[in-house]
């Protein structure tokens, strides 16, 4: 799906960390979306073909949290890349679907903008 500009969708139930995820993910030359929920992320992927990268928080409100919602992505759209991350919980990779990749919060920002270009130039991490 990578043609140019990446499009990536971030799901982060906190206003104040999804803005600064949408602030980082614009700076590193990407479009950002937006989700506050597995449920209105899976709307949006439903509505669009472009989508290359979910980056999603674990713990969210709703019918699944982060993880679930990898699985599902996984399952459904197997080109979408992801990253998860938690600021309480530590998910080991293997738990997550092939390819994934898993941040402790906080995060440094050069650390996910490196992850998402190398998972959408399909290299190892």
């Amino acid at each position: 799906m990578f043609k140019g500009e990446a499009v990536v969708l971030i799901v982060e139930d906190n206003t104040i960390i999804r803005m600064s995820a949408v602030d980082l993910i614009e700076a590193a030359g990407y479009l950002a979306l937006e989700a506050s929920c597995a449920d209105d992320a899976i709307q949006i992927l439903e509505s669009r073909d472009d989508i290359d990268l979910v980056f999603t928080d674990v713990q969210m409100p709703g019918t699944m949290d982060g993880v679930k919602l990898g699985h599902y992505i996984r399952n459904r759209w197997p080109p979408v890349k992801l990253i998860v991350a938690s600021g309480e919980a530590v998910i080991d990779e293997s738990a997550l679907p092939e390819g994934s990749r898993f941040f402790s919060k906080p995060y440094h920002d050069h650390t996910i903008t490196d992850a998402i270009a190398r998972l959408l130039a399909n290299e190892a991490p």
